[in-house]
């Protein structure tokens, strides 16, 4: 019975973001609309738009699970990371940049903002190649997280619910794009922040755990509990050439990096500065985002940290699999095992299904604009025939989310090592990119070129050599090296085109007008 009114209340919440599907395609005209919202969305919808992209369940489920039992208390060096250095300085220094320079170069994504800051429709096209195909595992890494819950909470066989949740993706977000994400997300934030405050709050009064205060006297004073993780050993990559010991604060300071820095170069985050109103509206987007993000993150973190007060030292039986601890059902099985009210158990079924919906639609929409903006656009003016690039935005984001599913269906072994290959490898693309783009003038085309290169191919080998718990920090040291390595080609190369970079920086004559589509190079 308590399983059908769950499942009751879920319907009504999934009609609920349908309707405002429907509303938000009667407003949807072309690609612009559809992609970022016509560059129209004020500080409140930006800045949920941008923290519900930023958490979603692999982070309640896989994140809270695993960094939870592994690093106890010290997961709080992540939740100050997310919060002053993937939320705060992410909109202070980046947002109202690169909302002027993207709206004067006229570049809805990514890849078109490298093409036309740097001249190169190869480059364009090569990163939208980079962004569908790691785009991919991340959304599927989101499906998965989400499954799991319902098929504990919910009862529903977790192929069923993968089944369900892409066709209500697909159809939602096909119907409104951006403009229905943008709407929706507002109203999932509003039930991700309550829900994640009853969470810490019931999970923390626990008879196991005393209460919050006491449960984070015990969290921070008991050693056995504290940071079990930190003092671990493990071996990585045995029998390969690169194989190496990597002790757990250099794990936990590798996540803390890829999840706080990484965001700055993540296409589905970075555009959600591209559809805000205007620069005064940034200053005030910035607190409200960094509130959303610290009350979020803080929330799934602690609450994986009270799984040491709630099992004790070993994780029961039903969380052992043949090769050690199913990570992904921990938080799943303490929620609802916990003895919560049925209707608390409900709120925060919500709370991680609005997470993941919001993060989830973000990814589709970005993956599926990566062919349809980036490689279709790179040769057909999207401008020019608004419907057929709108039909086919329409068709790949079904394609994408029928692509993420069938990767989910597979069971990968850990949604945290999908997530943090995605994000690693994005983020060694398209960080040093970016950021050089931005403030750098002296930026060259080739030093581009190579800082791609060696990025993606130092966090793809890594992450072969290494795998497992070495996913971090190869994630970490493909992002770090392109920093190093763009500014170093950029001083022995050719300087860029003076026109181009008053297009861009909106500087001299051509910086009135963006670069034209026809200089760009071949």
């Amino acid at each position: 019975m308590a399983s059908t009114v769950r499942v009751g209340i879920v319907v009504l919440y999934v009609l609920a973001m349908l309707a405002i599907g429907y509303l938000a395609m009667r407003r949807t005209r072309d690609v612009q609309d559809f992609f970022i919202g016509g560059r129209t969305l004020g500080p409140w919808m930006s800045a949920f738009a941008y923290g519900t992209t930023y958490f979603s369940a692999v982070l309640f489920i896989g994140y809270a699970g695993k960094l939870g039992w592994g690093f106890g208390i010290h997961t709080m060096w992540i939740v100050l990371g997310n919060t002053v250095v993937g939320t705060i300085l992410a909109w202070r220094l980046l947002a109202g940049r690169t909302r002027e320079m993207t709206a004067r170069l006229r570049a809805l994504t990514m890849p078109e903002f490298l093409a036309a800051r740097y001249g190169s429709r190869a480059l364009q096209i090569v990163a939208a190649a980079v962004v569908f195909v790691f785009l991919v595992p991340y959304s599927a890494s989101v499906l998965m997280g989400l499954s799991y819950l319902f098929e504990m909470t919910l009862h529903i066989r977790y192929e069923s619910a993968l089944w369900l949740l892409a066709v209500i993706t697909a159809v939602y977000l096909t119907m409104g794009g951006y403009l229905a994400v943008a709407v929706s997300d507002f109203v999932r934030g509003i039930v991700e922040f309550a829900g994640v405050m009853l969470m810490v709050y019931l999970l923390a009064h626990r008879p196991e755990t005393g209460g919050f205060l006491a449960a984070a006297s015990r969290l921070l004073g008991d050693p056995a509990v504290m940071a079990p993780g930190v003092v671990a050993v493990k071996q990585v990559g045995a029998g390969s050439p690169l194989a190496l010991a990597i002790p757990g604060w250099l794990t936990l300071a590798a996540l803390v990096l890829v999840t706080s820095f990484g965001p700055w170069a993540l296409p589905q985050m970075v555009q959600k500065f591209y559809s805000i109103r205007s620069r005064a509206d940034v200053n005030r987007a910035v607190l409200i985002a960094a509130i959303f993000a610290l009350f979020m993150s803080f929330g799934a973190y602690f609450s994986g940290a009270l799984t040491h007060l709630y099992y004790g030292p070993r994780l029961p039986p039903a969380l052992m699999g043949p090769q050690g601890p199913i990570w992904d059902k921990i938080m799943p099985h303490f929620i609802t095992t916990a003895g919560l009210p049925e209707a608390l158990v409900l709120v925060i079924v919500l709370m991680v299904f609005s997470a993941s919906m919001s993060s989830l639609s973000s990814l589709v929409l970005v993956s599926s604009s990566a062919i349809a903006i980036d490689v279709y656009g790179a040769f057909v003016d999207h401008r020019a025939n608004p419907r057929r690039a709108m039909a086919l935005m329409r068709t790949l984001c079904a394609v994408f989310v029928g692509l993420s599913l069938a990767i989910a269906l597979s069971r990968p072994a850990l949604i945290v090592n999908l997530m943090v290959m995605s994000w690693g490898a994005l983020s060694a693309v398209f960080l040093a990119p970016y950021l050089y783009g931005l403030f750098w003038r002296r930026t060259t085309r080739a030093g581009v070129w190579a800082g791609i290169a060696v990025g993606l191919l130092v966090a793809c080998v890594l992450f072969a050599l290494w795998g497992g718990d070495g996913v971090p920090l190869a994630g970490a040291i493909g992002m770090i090296v392109p920093l190093l390595v763009v500014p170093a080609v950029s001083l022995v190369t050719r300087p860029p085109d003076a026109a181009r970079l008053d297009a861009a920086f909106g500087t001299g004559a051509a910086g009135v007008e963006a670069a034209a589509p026809e200089r760009l190079s071949a």
